[in-house]
């Protein structure tokens, strides 16, 4: 059995999962902040344009595009998914730093046994959190349905 060393561990899995946290977290803080951004400069318009008088249609438009934006934030959690790849990504970075520099908790003979843990432990919890909202979004099938059917 071929193990695999620090520095292939650093390469070819930390620095993956850093990687990957940190787009991921960037991908989630820029489609939050657009909709926002789209949903504020929406809600802003509607009370200047509703005293127009051929603005209707525009008015509902972007009454409309308020209500899409704020469902499509709470929906896909993009601030929590931001904020959750954020922590993850700095924690990750945090443990490869300490690592490097042989400050505790990796000042001994097994450090290298204790990053793995580590690290595979945080990458762990992050996909628990994942597995558990996915659940929390899907839907409950196992009521019973009612006597009318």
């Amino acid at each position: 059995m071929v193990k695999m060393g620090a520095e292939q561990y650093l390469a070819e899995r930390l620095d993956d999962e850093i990687n990957w946290y940190d787009k991921k977290s960037q991908w989630n803080q820029k489609w939050f902040k657009w909709l926002r951004l789209a949903e504020i400069v929406a809600a802003a318009a509607i009370p200047f344009l509703s005293g127009k008088e051929q603005a209707a249609l525009i008015v509902g438009l972007l009454g409309m595009l308020v209500a899409v934006a704020a469902a499509a934030v709470s929906l896909f959690k993009l601030q929590e998914n931001w904020i959750q790849y954020r922590t993850t990504a700095e924690q990750l970075r945090h443990e490869r730093f300490l690592f490097l520099t042989g400050i505790a908790p990796y000042d001994t003979a097994e450090s290298f046994s204790r990053l793995v843990e580590r690290v595979e432990n945080l990458i762990s919890r992050e996909n628990s959190l994942w597995a558990q909202s996915v659940q929390q979004k899907a839907p409950k099938n196992d009521q019973p349905e009612s006597a009318g059917g």
